[in-house]
């Protein structure tokens, strides 16, 4: 079912969502399906959008769901920088669809997670992925690309 997705100001989105425990596993598929169908909706609507976080969907739940060719479902995942090299990217997102932030991110980074059946994987991402997956974390942790600018003029309307 598609949900409303929680826009810029919305208190939840500045909270630090909580772990998955296994035991959690089997209430997560109508949930996963709820992620899926969102980003799907919003996909069409504006034909951007990657992926999402449960807490956009006002799920406040370590989950990101991302898809690009095939779904991946992270449950509690840990994001490791790699290396120093850095990158200036223009950021949007589903909570403010009408607005870039120009952000710093790092090039490469490794992320840890379960998946459904609570299996442990571990991904090397570059680039535009290790950006996607960067934004989508902060959500975890209460933290919007407003709140990553690089300064007060790095903010565009589209």
């Amino acid at each position: 079912m598609k949900r409303e997705i929680l826009q810029l100001g919305n208190p939840k989105l500045y909270e630090i969502s909580n772990p998955v425990e296994k035991d959690d596993l089997p209430l997560f598929p109508p949930i996963i399906q709820d992620l899926h169908d969102t980003l799907m909706a919003f996909r069409n609507q504006y034909h951007v959008g990657r992926a999402i976080a449960a807490p956009q969907i006002g799920i406040q739940k370590r989950i990101l769901y991302m898809c690009i060719n095939e779904p991946i479902i992270f449950i509690n995942p840990v994001l490791e920088f790699v290396g120093e090299d850095k990158m200036e990217v223009m950021d949007d997102c589903m909570s403010f669809p009408n607005l870039l932030v120009k952000v710093r991110r790092n090039k490469k980074i490794r992320i840890l997670y379960c998946d459904m059946e609570w299996k442990k994987h571990e991904m090397l991402l570059e680039g535009d992925l290790s950006e996607l997956l960067q934004h989508e974390y902060d959500h975890l942790d209460g933290i919007l690309a407003t709140m990553r600018a690089i300064d007060n003029r790095s903010f565009y309307l589209k």
